[in-house]
């Protein structure tokens, strides 16, 4: 499966943004979704996962009570909508997918990339 991350931007602290992660086939709803962030200079890390069934999610601390995962899947596409952004929130942020009914937490779980979108959260 192909995924297309859009919706990054440059945004003020405080602000919102929703990204998205649209994905090249129907069977999109049988993977669990990601997505990760790369800060400048640090590794690759773990923001929020939703199931293939959207029945379940989970959020790094650093995010939780911020951003909100959904996915609706007759569109083939899953949300991270983001908001009170915070300058540490700037990264560039990658979704990913993985052929599997539950939660995916880490890197490792993911077969599928997609290309990464910038957000930058200005101070």
């Amino acid at each position: 499966v192909q995924l297309q991350a859009s919706g990054g931007g440059l945004v003020q602290a405080g602000g919102s943004l929703r990204l998205a992660c649209a994905a090249s086939k129907p069977t999109f709803s049988r993977y669990s979704v990601g997505w990760f962030r790369q800060p400048p200079g640090q590794e690759r890390e773990f923001v929020a996962a939703i199931r293939s069934s959207g029945t379940l999610t989970h959020y790094a601390d650093p995010v939780k009570g911020r951003f909100t995962i959904s996915r609706d899947n007759a569109k083939n596409t899953v949300y991270l909508q983001m908001s009170s952004l915070k300058p540490e929130d700037t990264a560039v942020y990658y979704c990913a997918a993985a052929k599997m009914s539950g939660l995916a937490l880490v890197a490792s779980d993911y077969e599928h990339w997609g290309q990464g979108t910038q957000v930058t959260v200005s101070s």
